[in-house]
């Protein structure tokens, strides 16, 4: 008998158990109402947070020469990991004629285009009335990778900073030695040479510019010496009128 009221309120509980499990309720819930409907907006640290996104800060290069020929030759230059002597530009920055090579000579110690190649040039110069320190020379890169060629993936870099370099110089006339070098101006841009001279204004100044042979091209095919002479005229004397 003692035994009879429990028996009864766990029937009383079973029973609106089994009342709310037919009902659908298999949960438990909040005492509070909820709109169970609609969708709960995420947490505000959640809903504001989001990656800090920095726009590429642009590279503000050296805007005075010496300033510019420091940086070039620093640790921190295109071909400071190529193991090769590098070498500063030759010449006075106010020069008239302006060369761009491509690169030193395997002969190069103690300036740009030395050995056969230099000797070449000096030749070149002085049938012109020029010497090699009356001329200003530069390198597309100052030092000489291992394979004897530009870099194809280093290539655009070298011609921007060629382009900035060119832009402290303000050539009046830029001698262009080689297909690699010719590559810097659109109008010549590594097509093969022309007896043709071409005014251009991307270096701050009119620029008269003339692309022809390598000389170390020369030295191996002799033949192409004419048509060398016949820019380094151009050059010399201007378009004809």
């Amino acid at each position: 008998m003692g035994a009879e009221p429990l028996d009864e309120w766990q029937g009383t509980l079973a029973s609106a158990l089994e009342w709310w499990r037919d009902a659908g309720v298999d949960m438990l819930v909040e005492e509070e109402p909820r709109e169970w409907l609609t969708r709960a907006a995420p947490p505000l640290e959640a809903a504001t947070a989001s990656p800090a996104v920095t726009a590429p800060v642009a590279e503000v290069l050296p805007d005075t020469l010496d300033a510019f020929l420091e940086w070039r030759l620093g640790d921190t230059a295109p071909e400071a990991g190529w193991m090769s002597p590098r070498f500063a530009p030759t010449g006075p920055a106010d020069a008239e004629w302006v060369l761009l090579t491509d690169m030193p000579e395997p002969e190069d110690s103690d300036r740009l285009l030395g050995g056969a190649p230099g000797r070449l040039l000096d030749r070149m110069l002085a049938a012109v009335g020029l010497s090699r320190e009356s001329v200003y020379v530069l390198g597309l890169a100052v030092g000489r990778p291992m394979t004897g060629r530009i870099p194809p993936e280093r290539e655009a870099r070298l011609i921007e900073l060629a382009h900035h370099h060119l832009s402290l110089l303000k050539p009046r006339k830029l001698l262009l030695l080689g297909q690699a070098a010719s590559r810097v101006v659109p109008e010549t841009n590594g097509g093969s040479v022309s007896d043709s001279i071409r005014a251009v204004n991307q270096f701050g100044a009119k620029t008269m510019v003339v692309a022809t042979f390598h000389p170390r091209f020369l030295l191996e095919r002799p033949v192409a010496k004419s048509e060398a002479w016949k820019h380094l005229l151009l050059m010399s004397r201007g378009p004809s009128e």
